[in-house]
């Protein structure tokens, strides 16, 4: 039985690339929600604070990497985008006492989903040269392909611009976490709780990859329509309220079993 009063303690994990702070909005809206929840947005190793550490070349590597820097005295909720989201699937498998739930949100893996879809076709052009491309330079083709609704936002680009130039992401450790995603394949269903979360409108990654992984699991299931990839930048109210919704129903049911 879960504890009803015990206060939650969610685990966002990022995707390709990012770091704590372009989360954006979105945790101080979690944070309205549950207000007695304690939210960690710990760095996967390459990115933000930990830059200057080199990037794991696998999935579980990362896993790893981070669990070393969130208090696990308590199971964790996860809210994981992207890469993130096969963190968390990756996570919730090889160390289920730690985990209690998770959202997924616009993730994929091997093999449920082809690589043209796990990877929108028109998106490589775009993607690849990411990982040579000037921090300036990468961080507005990001913005343009993962948002709907910030595509010509000056002063988030000038911001995230900032965060590169404070902590940059380099060649090597970008490719190492770029291939580590697309070798992600998974093998054994979670069997926690799950919340499977998508953008129909999202441009690099197929929302059908989504829908797959929902119905081979049996999990809850939501789909936004015009949001981009980056459904917490796009939509930050909406996707807190859907999970705060899922959330009341799932943690009533596992309190009464």
């Amino acid at each position: 039985m879960v504890p009803v009063n015990r206060p939650a303690h969610f685990v966002l994990l990022r995707g390709l690339w990012r770091e704590a702070r372009h989360w954006g909005e979105f945790p101080s809206h979690l944070q309205q929600r549950f207000p007695g929840a304690l939210i960690s947005t710990p760095d996967i190793p390459g990115n933000g604070v930990r830059n200057q550490e080199t990037s794991p070349d696998t999935i579980a590597r990362m896993t790893d990497a981070l669990r070393q820097q969130v208090d696990l005295s308590q199971p964790v909720r996860l809210i994981a985008l992207s890469m993130g989201g096969m963190i968390a699937i990756d996570w919730m498998t090889r160390y289920p006492a730690e985990i209690e739930t998770a959202v997924l949100i616009n993730t994929s893996a091997r093999p449920l989903s082809p690589f043209y879809q796990r990877l929108r076709w028109t998106a490589y052009p775009h993607v690849l040269p990411l990982i040579f491309h000037s921090a300036a330079k990468r961080e507005a083709d990001i913005l343009r392909l993962t948002s709907n609704r910030h595509q010509h936002d000056k002063k988030l680009l000038e911001s995230w611009q900032q965060w590169q130039r404070q902590n940059p992401v380099m060649p090597a450790r970008a490719r190492n976490q770029f291939f580590a995603a697309m070798k992600f394949s998974v093998t054994v269903k979670p069997q926690q709780p799950l919340l499977v979360v998508t953008s129909q409108a999202d441009r690099l990654v197929d929302y059908r990859c989504s829908r797959k992984l929902a119905q081979t699991w049996n999990a809850d299931y939501v789909e936004h329509g015009s949001a981009g990839h980056d459904l917490p930048l796009d939509e930050p109210e909406w996707l807190v309220q859907t999970i705060r919704q899922w959330f009341d129903t799932t943690i009533n049911e596992l309190s009464s079993q």
